[in-house]
């Protein structure tokens, strides 16, 4: 799929919203990724994650992987049918005291996992997963996005594949050209 025919499917499904919001930084933006919008239509969503499965298999990635695990809760879903796509399990982290933990499954001592997200930005519920496969003795054999909205800028040790690379513009509040033409930000949530 090229980047293009992913914006529009993100679009048509209402993930990549245009308009003025609020993001959770407290910065301003015209672009907002809300991919629990495309995770609603299962087979649309499973587009996306065969394609990202796809580019991970036409790199060789993918070579004896063991399970697919991802940060709750956006990744779940995408873990999930990433896991379905490789034939393989799926497990996730959950957050406890805002930290991802273990709490229904155990990572495998030796087993490779495929680490699936659906949005980064900064990146840090990938790296805290990172950091519990590699504390349970797994491995990470690759990481899978549907969006990178860093734009490529946060890197991860491992081979990092995803549909999209955007950085949407950001503005503080008070620079806001939104602001200055009176529209207000709304919060739609991460």
């Amino acid at each position: 799929m090229t980047e293009q025919e992913v914006l529009g499917l993100l679009e048509e499904t209402g993930a990549l919203l245009t308009g003025h919001f609020e993001l959770r930084s407290g910065l301003h933006s015209e672009r907002f990724f809300q991919c629990a919008n495309l995770l609603r239509f299962p087979r649309k969503a499973q587009i996306l994650c065969d394609a990202v499965v796809q580019n991970m298999r036409e790199a060789g990635a993918v070579e004896r992987i063991d399970a697919v695990i991802s940060p709750a809760l956006g990744g779940i879903l995408v873990g999930h049918e990433v896991a379905r796509s490789l034939d393989v399990m799926s497990i996730f982290a959950e957050k406890v005291n805002d930290q991802l933990v273990m709490r229904r499954f155990e990572v495998e001592k030796g087993a490779r996992y495929v680490l699936a997200e659906d949005v980064i930005t900064r990146g840090g519920r990938v790296q805290e997963t990172i950091d519990i496969v590699e504390a349970g003795g797994g491995e990470v054999a690759a990481i899978a996005l549907l969006v990178d909205r860093s734009g490529g800028k946060v890197k991860f040790p491992y081979p990092t594949f995803s549909l999209v690379q955007m950085e949407p513009t950001v503005w503080d509040p008070s620079e806001c050209p939104l602001c200055a033409k009176g529209s207000s930000a709304v919060h739609p949530g991460s």
